[in-house]
């Protein structure tokens, strides 16, 4: 059974993106062991001289570490994903990383009728980024638009049509990380050159 970290992309208490996780936590359980993580406590990124970066962020890279892989539910704010999902990258990229090469699905729940399509495309960019270098799921988007009314008293997903484009993606994800484990052949190559970035110039 695959381990998969899902990284709960905002600091609301009341999140749907949050809800649609927990949800898919419960109904894919015999399939996979999914672990939600906030980043809603982590501190401000301030680019610390020591280096050193604060012991919430490193306990999330060491869950993704020992993970099969990541998925992160992003919201949509002004067409991008929102700043302490940023702040989060940027603590996991500063001389840790833990997403280098990992397998990555991205999803996303808002309130309005188009979900977070543009979210999604700015937080594909910043995982693709050199100090990241993420394998991100290709042409899989799940849009949950009109999140608020998406899920019943008991936190099940309503629209069933929804269900199945989930479900469908969920099992191409899980393709998706054996497949991922076969491209190794550069891994500790890019570990390298990531390693070797220098944030004091970036």
């Amino acid at each position: 059974m695959h381990k998969f970290v899902a990284i709960v992309g905002t600091n609301s208490d009341n999140s749907t993106n949050r809800k649609l996780l927990q949800f898919m936590q419960k109904h894919f359980a015999a399939q996979a062991d999914i672990e939600l993580v906030e980043i809603k406590g982590l501190p401000l990124f301030n680019k610390p001289e020591n280096k050193q970066v604060p012991a919430a962020a490193q306990a999330i890279a060491d869950k993704i570490d020992q993970a099969d892989g990541v998925i992160i539910s992003t919201p949509e704010y002004d067409h991008s994903a929102p700043a302490v999902l940023m702040n989060a990258l940027e603590w996991l990229s500063y001389y840790i990383h833990p997403l280098a090469d990992k397998p990555v699905m991205i999803i996303g729940a808002s309130y309005g009728a188009l979900g977070t399509s543009r979210a999604q495309e700015h937080l594909r960019q910043i995982l693709d980024s050199p100090e990241l270098r993420a394998r991100i799921m290709p042409s899989s988007e799940f849009l949950l638009g009109h999140s608020l009314q998406a899920f019943d008293d008991d936190g099940n997903m309503i629209d069933q049509t929804k269900l199945a484009k989930l479900a469908g993606l969920f099992s191409d994800f899980e393709t998706f990380v054996e497949l991922t484990k076969k491209l190794n052949h550069a891994n500790e190559a890019n570990r390298e050159e990531i390693h070797d970035l220098d944030w004091a110039n970036l």
